[in-house]
This record gives C-alpha cells, structure tokens and sequence, in this order.
C-alpha cells in the first residue's frame, strides 16, 4: 500500500472515532471493507462520492457514512491546501496597500483569504469607510492575518 493510501484511511478512522456513537465507530465494516479504499493516490480518493462506492462494492452508504466520508475529504483538503501555501507566505505590506488605496472595496481580504467577508465590503463600500479604516488599522498592527494562519512574510 502506499503512503497516501494509508494515511486516508487512518484519517477515516479517526474521523470515524469522532463521529462515534456510544463510543464505538459508527461503522466497523465500512472499516474493515477494503475493497471501498481502492483509491490508489489522493486525488482518486478526493473525488470519490457515495455513488463511485456503490458502483465498487454494491453497498449503498448510510447518511453517517456519507458525513464521515466528506469530513475527511474536507480536511485532507484543506491539508494539503495549507501545504501548498506555505511556500508563499502573504505579505502584511501588499494587505496594507491594498486596504489604502481600495479598502472601500475589501480587496485586502481577498487577498487575506476572506472571500465572505470581501464580498459584503463590496455591497456596503466597507462599511461606509468605518469598516476599511479598521481593516487598514488591524493590518498595520498585525491583528488581521491570513485566513490559512499563517504568519505574514517577514521580508519585504
């Protein structure tokens, strides 16, 4: 088995134990089903659905199982979107820019990661201004970091 195998299935585990009910895994088979793994790299497991896994194993998923399954790709997501982030560090100088020359239009959260939050500065022009001019406060002062968070890069 490879690595990336093992680890998806150690994580289904434990996000199973999570999930568990009278402290016993909502799904030993599931577990012991080897055949549903077949997923040979993580991408093959990413985008695999409750429909792939009843065309491999005949077995139709319970509603829990389904969570469980989407848990985990969820998170080995966001893993692995964390791990190809951390070789380019966001910088507190371009945030600060931003949120001067155009915080009226939340752009710096964008760049932050704060897709949500951008979108409604953009509808309220920040807040009438209040909004961005916190921001902007936050951002100099190194309050307002990257939604992944991370540090801000040191170097200019």
């Amino acid at each position: 088995m490879k690595k990336s195998t093992i680890l998806v299935v150690a994580l289904l585990f434990f996000t199973m134990n999570i999930f568990a009910v009278n402290s016993k895994p909502i799904s030993k088979e599931l577990i012991a089903k080897e055949e549903m793994y077949t997923a040979t790299n993580l991408e093959e497991f990413l985008e695999l659905t409750p429909r792939k896994i009843r065309k491999q194993t005949g077995k139709k998923l319970k509603l829990k199982e389904i969570i469980v399954l989407k848990a985990a790709q969820k998170k080995i997501k966001k893993a692995y979107k964390k791990q190809q982030n951390e070789g380019k560090p966001k910088s507190q100088v371009v945030a600060l820019i931003f949120a001067i020359a155009i915080g009226y239009l939340g752009v710096h959260r964008f760049y932050l990661g704060y897709t949500g939050i951008g979108i409604v500065q953009i509808l309220t022009l920040g807040g009438c201004g209040i909004w961005a001019l916190i921001d902007l406060i936050m951002i100099a002062t190194g309050d307002l970091k990257p939604r992944d968070g991370s540090d801000y890069d040191p170097t200019l």
